[in-house]
């Protein structure tokens, strides 16, 4: 067997025939190494981009290009090939296609493969420490790879939304993530927040018969985002978050706790001490210690007691089934609350109100943002492990290698993967 063969089973170049190699030293790098392999496509070559027909050539080629592939032991190895010119009867004058590569690409799909899967588990300086690659690199080469795949891809069969925004950077800053809530994925990332931000996924992204496949979506209270949904999806059904109602109303039963806690004093407040997270418990998770604690707040402090007795009340009324029997409960529970004379109750009485119908929509179908926080949870971890990320390009390019509607590893072969 030829030392050419030989390296050719080594680094397995499926497709390929070694037509020769180098080392290639840096003395300036004196830890990555390279390996320059000269391949040309076997069997294969003179294909068209487009459509992959068998042409005529009528040039050999007259500038040599370089792929970078995987490492091999700590070494570089790069790809070297004179792509020839074809001419296709349907598509005319073209380079051949490289069977190895992606077109414009400068690194092999299993290359491509490789800091796709590994970025996915490690930071980036991980990734170029087992790739050989520069840190600054893995990131320019992994955005390319992700904006190659995604351009022309369109969102397919969207019947649920969810639309959430997420913090990249301090001082205030801002992406808007819209979810497919049926298949727990991102499907777009937009920098900033607010109606102008939203509009911008409407109206770019899909069309108008897309819109109107919509019908349920999930969202908080802010205006913002309930206002766009409706006035781009016109069968959309819209559901407030259940999550962030329960969180208005904590923070109203809280603010009566702190108005008590202000104006009492010595051993009255050591009475209330410690209350702030067992009023927000939830009755599923209390035990009958917390029920016995909370319950001798009938004694100690009435307002208090009577603020969370309502919280208390108003869990019942994700368990109902039927809409007329929720919106009773709503209205006969609003009343007692408005007679508690309490103010921040009063106050989520009437945001109840302003969006009742939305929240009411949670009785027809339970869908709730909480797959978003699921979604928020794992690029936060992205996030943390990255310590941060400076811009947004950087952030969404992470956010949609690891939660989103596209694979971006999969569009390569399952015969062009290397382990």
């Amino acid at each position: 067997m030829s030392e050419a063969r030989l390296l050719g089973k080594v680094l397995r170049l499926e497709g390929m025939k070694v037509t020769g190699f180098e080392f290639a030293d840096d003395p300036d790098d004196a830890v990555h190494k390279t390996l320059k392999v000269w391949v040309r496509p076997w069997k294969n070559g003179c294909r068209c981009p487009v459509c992959e027909r068998r042409c005529r050539i009528i040039s050999q080629g007259r500038d040599e290009r370089g792929w970078t592939d995987i490492s091999m032991l700590g070494r570089r190895v790069e790809l070297r090939y004179r792509p020839r010119e074809i001419v296709c009867p349907t598509h005319g004058r073209a380079q051949e296609m490289i069977p190895w590569a992606a077109p414009h690409a400068r690194e092999t799909y299993r290359s491509e493969w490789r800091i796709c899967t590994l970025s996915q588990l490690m930071t980036q300086k991980a990734v170029a420490d087992l790739t050989c690659i520069p840190k600054s690199t893995i990131s320019d080469r992994l955005h390319a790879i992700i904006t190659r795949v995604r351009t022309g891809h369109r969102v397919k069969g969207l019947v649920s939304i969810g639309v959430d925004e997420l913090s990249y950077k301090k001082g205030q800053k801002y992406v808007t993530l819209v979810y497919d809530l049926d298949r727990a994925k991102v499907l777009w990332v937009g920098e900033g927040k607010g109606r102008a931000t939203l509009e911008r996924f409407f109206e770019e992204e899909l069309t108008q018969k897309q819109r109107e496949a919509i019908r349920w979506a999930s969202c908080d209270m802010a205006n913002a985002y309930t206002e766009t949904i409706k006035d781009h999806c016109p069968n959309v059904k819209l559901v407030i978050d259940r999550f962030h109602v329960v969180k208005k109303l904590n923070e109203a039963v809280d603010e009566v706790r702190k108005e008590q806690w202000r104006e009492m004093e010595g051993e009255q407040k050591k009475a209330v001490k410690g209350l702030r997270w067992l009023l927000r418990r939830s009755p599923l998770s209390r035990t009958k210690g917390d029920t016995r604690a909370l319950n001798a707040l009938a004694r100690g402090n009435r307002r208090i007691y009577r603020a969370w007795e309502l919280k208390d009340e108003f869990e019942h009324f994700w368990s109902y089934r039927y809409v007329s029997s929720a919106r009773k409960f709503l209205e006969q529970w609003a009343t007692r609350t408005l007679r508690s004379r309490l103010p921040s109750m009063r106050k989520f009485v009437n945001t109840l109100r302003n969006y009742q119908e939305d929240i009411l929509t949670y009785i027809e179908r339970s869908l709730t943002n909480a797959v978003a926080e699921g979604i928020n949870r794992i690029v936060k971890l992205a996030k943390n492990r990255a310590s941060g990320y400076r811009g947004v390009p950087a952030f969404a390019d992470m956010i949609y290698l690891l939660v989103g509607d596209l694979d971006i590893p999969a569009h390569v072969p399952s015969t062009l993967r290397s382990l």
